[in-house]
């Protein structure tokens, strides 16, 4: 089974990545697992364990009101940018908004309030080496200068668990951030075929012209991080693959 899923995702187009880790057994799958590419809306996540961080040192109250504005709004998904102006949430609402239905107003908010380079040294600190933020969701200016944020697939992989493992900024902000990942919303990769069986994911996507990836946990008999990362590729079949291929992992044939 191994060889096929490695066979598959190195017949991919484009930039592939993969970290399969089954946290019972120790049994891992990996394909270019340290490949580097744009994140997308994965980057959410590192923003997230950054808001958890600030919060346990006593530096962001997750109870803060936060205005929406007009300014403040952005285009695809999300839900902020469809509520009025003025509409008055807490710190805690963006970091959920940010992961369930990857609200890219929240995140930028999120980045304003936390600070980039906390975020790039909660990245560092937290060993993702393959990992960086260079600019906020939908800066034009940036991206059109090739200006991208990054992830690896292993760095993704790393990052669960040491969720899972409760050892990410501490053992109750990794239950709170599982929580919120197991709300995910967006459910058409990991989970497509294990919802159904009532398999329960913790996870997160991300999605951009030729860009396709979810990373996240899959609660079967025992935990499995499975993380995939791609771009410049051929969107549909790489999301038949991230099906398939959890799928085969969790439910053998």
């Amino acid at each position: 089974m191994q060889e096929r899923i490695v066979k598959a995702a190195a017949e991919l187009p484009g930039r592939i990545g993969l970290y399969v880790h089954d946290l019972a057994t120790g049994e891992k799958l990996v394909f270019q697992p340290d490949v580097a590419v744009n994140a997308a809306s994965v980057i959410k996540l590192t923003v997230m364990m950054e808001a958890f961080r600030q919060r346990e040192a006593g530096e962001l109250d997750f109870e803060a009101d936060v205005v929406i504005r007009r300014e403040d709004k952005l285009p695809s998904c999300g839900a902020l940018s469809y509520m009025h102006d003025g509409l008055k949430v807490q710190v805690r609402d963006l970091v959920t908004l940010m992961i369930i239905l990857s609200d890219n107003t929240a995140t930028n908010l999120l980045i304003d309030i936390l600070g980039m380079e906390k975020i790039n040294r909660g990245i560092r600190n937290a060993g993702l080496a393959g990992t960086v933020m260079r600019r906020k969701l939908f800066d034009e200016v940036l991206s059109g200068q090739g200006i991208q944020n990054q992830v690896t697939a292993g760095d993704m992989g790393m990052l669960l668990e040491k969720m899972e493992e409760g050892t990410l900024v501490s053992p109750g902000a990794s239950r709170e951030m599982l929580e919120i990942l197991g709300n995910q919303r967006l459910n058409g990769k990991i989970p497509f075929y294990l919802h159904g069986k009532g398999i329960p994911c913790a996870h997160k996507t991300g999605e951009d012209d030729g860009i396709t990836h979810d990373v996240g946990i899959i609660y079967g008999e025992h935990p499995v991080v499975f993380c995939f990362v791609s771009e410049q590729t051929d969107v549909p079949a790489a999301e038949r693959f991230i099906q398939n291929a959890a799928r085969m992992c969790i439910l053998p044939e």
